[in-house]
């Protein structure tokens, strides 16, 4: 979404849970992203860091236990901001993503995600102008 809006911004994807460094992403989630046009494939697994508070601008959590993960994992005295994604959505603030892996149902969560994401690249543009 970010190379098709012709941003330059730089986007990475980490879990809070170490279980699956290393690893693609679930098989499903890939094959459901491929059919909206994600490729998926070349990913693997990351956890996030203290680093990555100070490497990213803004980290955006899919739902409340992982922005309270990555606050514990906050260096002290670091303000890079935490949100959830989907409060760059229309409707409610504080709502989470489904977690497809549980559901089953990863077009919901790629629904919410896209909607988010236009939303989140919308509040990026605007505030650089």
């Amino acid at each position: 979404m970010v190379a098709r809006a012709g941003q330059e911004i730089h986007v990475d994807s980490a879990g809070t849970g170490g279980w699956h460094v290393g690893k693609p992403p679930y098989e499903p989630a890939i094959r459901a992203a491929a059919a909206r046009g994600y490729d998926l494939s070349r990913l693997h697994a990351r956890q996030v860091v203290p680093g990555d508070f100070e490497r990213f601008d803004l980290i955006v959590g899919m739902d409340a236990d992982n922005l309270a993960a990555m606050r514990a994992l906050r260096p002290t005295g670091n303000s890079t901001p935490l949100r959830l994604m989907l409060d760059y959505a229309d409707g409610p603030t504080g709502a989470p993503v489904p977690d497809p892996y549980h559901t089953g149902d990863f077009e919901e969560a790629l629904d919410l995600i896209e909607a988010a994401s236009r939303g989140l690249l919308a509040a990026l543009r605007a505030e650089t102008g």
